[in-house]
């Protein structure tokens, strides 16, 4: 066999070999592309994808109050980017995006022999079509296996679907720190801004986060950001993008970002926990957290806001009134910012000089503010409720240099020492028609404390009950005119330690007074009388028409001075029936909840009251169920004018209206201090106390502690508001009486006063005793001078 003959069979063999291996291989890779490709994701999904969007909940006005859910995420269209954003996004992670098929081969190539000669994966060749199919349709597993499929499902989408599409769902879908998920969301995170209103070197700069988001993270890491922003920057250069003078400008830019929060985080913590837990108990699943669901409250959030304000301005006074309880400082030359605390609308501040009558501190963001001696003067020494230190002489009595102090920013743009008060407060107003909860707070801060007072307090009313017992009264034939004998009594009451003799706040008896009088002036033994003439079981009826429940109310006579429990919630809804028209109306928070494409899911179908409606219409199902007559309602309307006018509440006139109505509420040793009132459709309710319902202190009574919160409220919600003017219905008469008989008087009489009542009480006798030189009101109005009890509110 010559030498060619066997070359020649070692070729053939060959041939056969090479032929017969390649078919197998190509046979094996058939079956195993066929089989890849039955285990390959369906692309189809891609046209639908759904995005996983928290749950948000907004004001009546669209204020996004707060958002629930682990991810931030605000999808948009490729329309709304702008172009130079889409084109700092191709610069960092596919300059041929436009160009290739889905797969960068050139790409895949580099990172195949870097791994034949180190043996290492090299990170790379990953085209934005690759990442959207990873990011959507694989698991994040490194496997060769992965990436085939990757490349094969890449070059599927992109016969399938447009560029702007697969560019529209990868800007959608990366995470870029922070909990941010697609651009939109990282905009207003690090910048607080829509797309539309970043400039170059931000566009840059988020551009650069999604190969490490948190290496290249601006706020983390900003060394290593500004470097991968200004390599986003040169790329862009390099591909014509950008022209030099914009590069050079955007390049010099220093880092801008910080972490914003796309809600109003101050506005409405309580609501928004609220309408969380609502959301989540009717739903009942997780699901709720990322389904993009809206959910529109009935907050107005200017109203919310003021709401707020008036609550710790009222803490604020209060503690100033007390002392200041802050003592020792922490005191040291250099704090970290960890020891910086923002509680409320206070925060920390480091003292770095004292001169005579000024105090230099430094912020946490190292902002130098003044705190002038008169803003200082106040912090006396706290005590106890009841004694405080002497007064400061100069800022060194209470101010040393290096203390952590906290501060607040007053209304006139100043700086004042502060503290965080011990005290607390909540509030909550309701549209009084339909129950809409229109403002809502439950402390001085719910991030220092969640514990949501408005909802969840239960605490004694006081004489913020009496309204109950007034109007079974008038229900049951007493008149506003009818004479109570305002004079000592001893209750042998089971639930009271031995005999139980209740007194006025002032100490003080004013023998015969008539309805009116003593509910204007909160007459304590006057309740008492009247609840023992009505029966306790009558009243509980009449509490129970209002939405109490039997186990809120005791079965003792204390229940004439308010010794059941309830919420600020409640008492605001028992208020919201004397506005209305006499409708018991059910409080609500969601107005409507809308799903991720903008369907309404749920719309709430308030029951409204009807004082106009016909009788006939009573009991429709949109109709709230009526507890009491108009003619009743209208009496106790007037009583309770009666009580802002010339009552425990008159500091309620500097609102210079007389269309407010309402009824302070101060219980036993000043451990509760209500004011509950209405005017112009709303009626509104605010409580001040100790979460351990432990003293105040003496004269902190409704009118002088929690009164100033409703003011400072209703100042602004009936700004622009026309007064309301008291008509009496069908069935209410108008007679001159004598006020120290309830009979009728004559019409000379200098003592004489003009009352309503129902037609069928209207007195028919006429009183023949003589007129005293001393009016009737005067005699009585002695209670103004003094300084205790309910009565002398007005004072203040």
């Amino acid at each position: 066999m010559t030498i060619y003959h066997f070359l020649f069979k070692v070729l053939k063999w060959t041939f056969f070999l090479f032929t017969t291996a390649s078919l197998c291989i190509a046979v094996v890779g058939v079956y195993f592309f066929n089989k890849l490709q039955d285990e390959l994701p369906d692309i189809e999904q891609l046209k639908a994808i759904e995005y996983k969007v928290p749950l948000k909940i907004y004001s009546s006005d669209e204020v996004l109050l707060a958002q629930f859910g682990e991810k931030k995420r605000i999808p948009i269209t490729i329309d709304d980017v702008p172009q130079q954003l889409i084109n700092a996004f191709l610069a960092a992670e596919d300059g041929n995006f436009y160009s290739h098929p889905g797969v960068d081969y050139k790409g895949l190539i580099r990172a195949a022999i870097q791994l034949i000669l180190t043996g290492k994966k090299k990170q790379g060749g990953s085209t934005i079509t690759m990442q959207v199919t990873r990011n959507f349709l694989l698991s994040r597993e490194k496997t060769y296996l992965r990436k085939i499929k990757e490349i094969i499902l890449a070059l599927k989408i992109e016969k399938k679907y447009s560029k702007n599409k697969i560019l529209e769902l990868y800007l959608n879908k990366i995470f870029l720190g922070h909990r941010a998920y697609g651009i939109a969301a990282a905009s207003s995170t690090y910048y607080g801004k829509d797309l539309s209103e970043l400039d170059l070197s931000q566009q840059a700069m988020l551009a650069g986060l999604p190969k490490a988001p948190s290496i290249y993270n601006p706020i983390t890491n900003p060394e290593r950001a500004l470097q991968r922003r200004n390599y986003v920057l040169r790329r862009m250069l390099e591909l014509n993008y950008i022209k030099q003078q914009d590069f050079d400008h955007a390049i010099n830019q220093p880092i801008s970002s910080s972490i914003h929060s796309t809600t109003s985080k101050s506005l409405a913590p309580y609501i928004s926990e609220m309408a969380r837990k609502e959301i989540f108990e009717n739903f009942g699943r997780e699901e709720v957290y990322t389904n993009g669901m809206k959910v529109f409250t009935t907050i107005n959030s200017s109203l919310q806001l003021t709401a707020i304000r008036a609550v710790r301005s009222a803490l604020h006074s209060y503690d100033q009134r007390h002392g200041y309880h802050s003592l020792p400082h922490k005191n040291k030359q250099e704090f970290n910012t960890s020891d910086f605390s923002t509680i409320g609308d206070t925060q920390s501040a480091q003292i770095i000089k004292i001169e005579k009558d000024i105090a230099i501190a430094k912020l946490k963001d190292n902002t130098l503010i003044e705190l002038p001696f008169n803003n200082i003067r106040w912090a006396k020494e706290f005590k106890t409720q009841d004694l405080l230190g002497p007064n400061l002489k100069s800022i060194t009595d209470i101010l040393n240099l290096n203390d952590l102090i906290q501060v607040r920013q007053r209304f006139d743009k100043t700086w004042e020492l502060s503290q965080i008060p011990k005290v607390e407060a909540a509030f909550v107003a309701l549209n009084s028609t339909n129950g809409a909860i229109l403002a809502l707070t439950g402390g001085f801060d719910f991030f220092n404390n969640k514990y949501n007072r408005a909802t969840q307090a239960k605490r004694q009313p006081g004489s913020g009950f009496k309204p109950i017992i007034y109007t079974t009264a008038l229900e049951q034939g007493f008149t506003t005119a009818s004479l109570i004998n305002d004079a000592p009594i001893v209750v042998d009451d089971p639930l009271q330690e031995g005999e139980w003799r209740p007194e006025n706040y002032s100490k003080k008896f004013f023998g015969m007074t008539p309805l009116r009088t003593a509910l204007r002036k909160s007459r304590n033994l006057v309740s008492i009388r009247l609840l023992r003439d009505l029966g306790i079981k009558e009243v509980t009826k009449t509490a129970l028409r209002f939405g109490f429940s039997k186990n809120q109310l005791p079965n003792s006579l204390s229940l004439a001075l308010g010794s059941g429990y309830a919420t600020p919630l409640q008492m605001a809804t028992m208020f919201s029936v004397f506005e209305n028209g006499g409708f018991l109306v059910k409080p609500y928070l969601i107005d409507r909840i809308e799903d991720n494409k903008g369907n309404i899911i749920f719309q709430a179908e308030p029951k409204t009251a009807c004082p106009l409606c016909q009788e006939k219409n009573i009991g429709e199902p949109h109709v709230a169920p009526r507890i009491i007559s108009p003619q009743i309602n209208f009496l106790m309307n007037s009583l309770l004018r009666d009580v802002v006018q010339r009552g425990t509440a008159t500091r309620a006139k500097v609102l210079n209206r007389n269309d407010l109505a309402g009824k302070t509420g101060t219980t036993n040793e000043q451990r509760d201090t209500w004011f509950n009132g209405f005017s112009a459709g709303i009626s509104a309710t605010a409580w001040l106390g100790f979460d351990a319902a432990t003293p105040l202190g003496r004269r902190e009574t409704g009118g002088k502690a929690a009164l100033p919160i409703w003011i400072d409220f209703m100042q602004a919600a009936l700004k622009n508001k026309p007064e309301h003017d008291l008509l009496a219905p069908k069935g209410i008469s108008k007679a001159f009486i004598d006020p120290k008989t309830g009979l009728l008087a004559q019409t000379d009489s200098s003592i004489g006063i003009w009352e309503f009542f129902l037609d069928e009480t209207v007195p028919t006798e006429f009183s023949f005793q003589q007129d005293e030189i001393n009016s009737y009101e005067g005699n009585n109005e002695e209670e103004n001078n003094d300084a205790g009890g309910e009565e002398e509110e007005s004072l203040f």
